[in-house]
């Protein structure tokens, strides 16, 4: 059966350039609410310049779609480039944020939680820090230089914490040896 007009990966980027959330939900429905499938369609749908859905709502400051897209599981790709410039969509909610500050630095942060990489380059080897223009950003500029600096000290911060943690276990190890024999000595009898 051919079905006419716009394809679900059409819908979705549709979706994700309106901020709406009912047709979002159709496509999402129409594949059966599967994860992998919708994540599949969300990582591979593209417009003619490479965009995806996240590309998308970031530029244009869809919210409503963004959320529900990251919410979903299975594995959606946080930071694709585009074909144009190499923008993942990072890059894109940044270059909103000069329009919209707060909306903008909003969306910023949410991708950060998500996981998006503050320190991507597109290909002017430019990160998103790199697009800010505006006196009126300042923090987004603290937001993104505080997730580069996460980033780039994840491993080292992780080797510190592990180093800082008491070993009191000692006791603990005593008694649960003791307990463990006590343990198997009552299975046995």
């Amino acid at each position: 059966m051919e079905s006419e007009g716009a394809s679900q990966g059409e819908q979705l980027l549709d979706a994700s350039r309106r901020n709406n959330v009912d047709l979002l939900e159709t496509v999402f429905k129409d594949l059966d609410d599967d994860s992998t499938k919708i994540a599949d369609l969300i990582n591979h749908s593209k417009d003619p310049f490479g965009n995806t859905a996240l590309h998308l709502c970031c530029k244009y400051g869809s919210w409503d779609v963004l959320d529900k897209i990251l919410d979903q599981e299975g594995g959606i790709e946080i930071d694709p480039h585009n074909s144009i410039d190499g923008d993942t969509p990072l890059h894109e909610a940044v270059k909103y944020a000069q329009e919209e500050p707060e909306h903008g630095t909003f969306i910023v942060q949410n991708l950060i939680e998500v996981g998006a990489d503050p320190r991507a380059k597109n290909n002017n080897n430019e990160k998103p820090i790199d697009l800010i223009h505006s006196d009126d950003l300042d923090d987004l500029i603290d937001l993104l230089q505080g997730a580069e600096l996460v980033a780039d000290n994840a491993g080292e911060i992780t080797k510190d914490e592990e180093e800082d943690i008491p070993d009191n276990d000692d006791d603990d190890d005593d008694n649960n040896d003791e307990n463990s024999s006590n343990s198997k000595e009552a299975v046995k009898k």
